[in-house]
């Protein structure tokens, strides 16, 4: 069955490259590895693969010093993105394949045992005026470092409160919505109902479904090429930029501890239940190079602790608490750019924990080929500390 499933990529891949729709004159570094519209426009296909490479060295303190070094490095992400239209502009799609051991990563009995490949498989309908429809299994609204691409992130990855608090993929429907006030004060507005269990599970719903609502203000316009849902200052902004976000997430009846990440809660019938609600605001700055995000996130449940038929505890706690990340930098004139970031989880049944980061990014083709590195001193209560140092190569055509 894998056999057959690369088969088919290798297939569609040489055909792609068979089109003569771009020349090699057209290409350009970074708008994709194939980029393919039918003679009668009735469809499009763009294609383009990337990977990252990582490094980190971390040094452990449980009260006795910091001792050996423990190092690793490894392919972090590896992924083949293909996205465009339909029929119809208003018609588009996108889907994302991941292929390291980090993206396919969580075969279990909900997903039959395979791995987990399908990262984004969406189609996106304009079906009237500003009103957009996404069907599939795509990044549901919740904090927007979680919905910036891992390819267009500040520093080398993201942070613990998206670690903790994210609510990521899921397989539903998205309602979106825009609107301008005046001249160029732009509202988002986004609607999401999804299953609740998390990408590519298969076994069915547990439990309840997964309801988020998220609302964003851009009151001087729209960022220069997106880049409110891109980390840095690379569009430097000639005008200040501030987009300021808040959603909402209730997940029904939920049978993980993190909302639909996390562990399943088993017990002596089957699933423990409980209603989670998450709450996250943020807000992005850009101008003239520099750079400012915070985000600040909450999650509470009717009743955390996961108990059986008879009332005992079995031990699997919902990951309540409050969360804070704010990370600057600026962006110097060589496209080299420096980046501070101090993160805080306060878990009410768990440890609380505070990471500072300095991160130095050197952005050869923007985000689309970079060198990243940084150093983070991590702090667990009660537990100890750690200094890690971490290298990462992205590319991205």
């Amino acid at each position: 069955m894998r056999n057959n499933y690369f088969s088919f990529l290798v297939i569609v891949l040489i055909t792609s490259l068979t089109a003569k729709s771009q020349t090699l004159e057209d290409m350009k570094f970074g708008k994709g590895m194939i980029n393919f519209t039918a003679k009668d426009s009735s469809f499009s296909v763009k294609f383009a693969p990337r990977f990252q490479y990582l490094s980190s060295t971390g040094w452990n303190d449980n009260g006795n010093g910091y001792g050996e070094a423990n190092t690793s490095a490894f392919i972090r992400r590896a992924r083949l993105k293909f996205d465009g239209f339909a029929l119809s502009p208003k018609l588009k799609y996108k889907l994302e394949l991941g292929l390291s051991n980090r993206d396919i990563a969580g075969a279990s009995i909900y997903n039959k045992n395979t791995p987990r490949y399908i990262l984004d498989a969406v189609i996106k309908w304009n079906f009237y005026e500003n009103f957009v429809l996404w069907a599939g299994q795509t990044k549901l609204p919740g904090n927007r470092e979680r919905v910036i691409s891992s390819a267009n992130l500040q520093l080398v990855d993201r942070s613990l409160l998206n670690a903790t608090f994210n609510i990521d993929r899921d397989v539903g429907l998205q309602l979106r919505h825009h609107f301008t006030i005046g001249e160029q004060f732009l509202v988002r507005e986004i609607f999401s109902w999804a299953q609740g269990e998390g990408r590519n599970v298969v076994t069915g719903n547990l439990g309840g479904h997964q309801y988020t609502g998220r609302l964003e203000f851009l009151p001087f316009g729209k960022f220069k090429g997106k880049g409110d849902y891109k980390g840095g200052g690379l569009t430097r902004e000639e005008k200040p930029k501030l987009a300021v976000g808040a959603s909402y997430d209730f997940n029904n009846n939920a049978v993980k501890t993190r909302s639909n990440q996390g562990s399943y809660m088993t017990n002596d019938i089957g699933y423990y239940e409980t209603n989670i609600s998450t709450v996250f605001i943020d807000a992005i700055v850009n101008f003239k190079g520099f750079s400012f995000m915070g985000e600040y996130s909450n999650r509470d449940a009717e009743d955390p602790i996961a108990k059986n038929s008879d009332g005992s505890e079995t031990g699997d706690l919902v990951s309540e608490g409050n969360g804070l990340n704010i990370q600057s930098g600026y962006l110097f004139k060589k496209n080299w750019e420096l980046t501070g970031r101090y993160s805080f989880i306060d878990l009410k049944l768990s440890e609380i924990s505070e990471q500072y980061t300095l991160g130095v990014s050197k952005y050869i083709a923007g985000h689309k080929l970079k060198v990243q590195s940084d150093i983070s001193y991590l702090t667990l209560d009660d537990i100890g500390s750690e200094i890690r140092f971490r290298l990462q190569v992205d590319i991205h055509f």
